[in-house]
């Protein structure tokens, strides 16, 4: 069941006042028999005095370190897209932490802008979502976050590859031959994959995410029958005009094959990289993710969009209570 547009359209620009202020802390999860090690970033309520804290280009608005306050708070866990890192959706990040959510980020193995090892294999699309399985067994455990989260109050947020991984986790089960006739006779590593069938499994579920937030995922491996067995809500986004192998006419049918109920928001005007808020640093040196069209307004649009994200993560976690 879609949940039309238009029924959250008066919500977007409706930003609250923040409760808390947004803690900031590394995390790293120590490897294991099911995989290596991860490393990456919490945002969490607490009540000490909002700073700086500069971390490459990225300028964030945290208190680094500061203590986690307040009863058992829902987690929302974070995958990144292709080559990116946790701190590429910062701003949302935030974002949740001041309205309340505990947020765990990390960098998928080879997968990411220190580590390409993977960056071309197939074998990605199922270590991704057994990161963020590995990433919630750490938050729920070893993590010194453990006894400020309700288990019950799980949500997901994903951009581009990030977003494959959040379908992948909460259901759905990728159709890697569904992308034969796309790669044709390309000689990249994955297509060479797909052609000769080398298809990697099983693809790893987690059920103990209860609504995920998606955000232009990389959608060609996703037939009707493939998310079929999703069933939690979806907050499902789509940039016009796509871009880095993703578009409109690949993450529409997904609007269609969704039976969960989930919202579905075409971003006008916006290209794939408007879901990164690029920072001043990058402007310069990295047009290809921060140019926009003529009469797209990134951060203002990224105001709408948290203030979006985080009305329907509240929404339906809270419904777990």
């Amino acid at each position: 069941m879609r949940i039309p547009s238009v029924v959250v359209a008066a919500a977007l620009c409706a930003l609250s006042t923040p409760s808390f202020a947004a803690g900031f802390r590394f995390i790293d999860v120590p490897a294991d028999a099911e995989g290596p090690a991860l490393t990456g970033a919490l945002w969490y309520p607490c009540a000490a005095p909002l700073g700086t804290v500069q971390l490459g280009p990225y300028a964030l608005s945290v208190s680094k370190d500061c203590a986690l306050s307040g009863d058992k708070h829902p987690l929302v866990v974070v995958s990144h897209g292709r080559g990116g890192t946790f701190l590429g959706h910062h701003d949302t990040a935030e974002a949740l932490a001041n309205a309340g959510f505990i947020v765990a980020a990390l960098n998928h193995p080879g997968d990411t802008a220190s580590d390409k090892s993977r960056i071309g294999e197939l074998s990605v699309y199922v270590s991704r979502p057994a990161d963020i399985k590995r990433l919630i067994d750490h938050m729920l455990g070893a993590s010194p976050a453990a006894p400020f989260i309700d288990p019950s109050r799980i949500g997901f947020f994903g951009f581009s590859r990030g977003g494959y991984t959040g379908l992948a986790v909460i259901g759905a089960n990728a159709d890697f031959a569904n992308a034969t006739a796309l790669c044709g006779d390309s000689p990249v590593r994955v297509c060479q994959q797909i052609r000769n069938r080398e298809f990697p499994g099983p693809m790893p579920h987690d059920p103990r995410i209860k609504a995920a937030v998606v955000a232009d995922p990389l959608a060609i491996f996703f037939t009707a029958q493939a998310v079929a067995p999703i069933k939690m809500p979806v907050q499902l986004w789509a940039s016009e005009l796509g871009g880095d192998g993703v578009f409109l006419r690949d993450v529409a049918p997904l609007d269609t094959n969704l039976t969960a109920p989930h919202e579905y928001h075409i971003v006008r005007n916006a290209g794939h990289f408007a879901f990164f808020l690029c920072p001043p640093a990058l402007v310069q040196t990295a047009a290809d993710l921060c140019t926009d069209p003529s009469g797209f307004d990134r951060a203002a649009f990224h105001k709408e969009f948290n203030a979006a994200a985080v009305k329907f993560l509240q929404d339906n976690l809270n419904r777990q209570k």
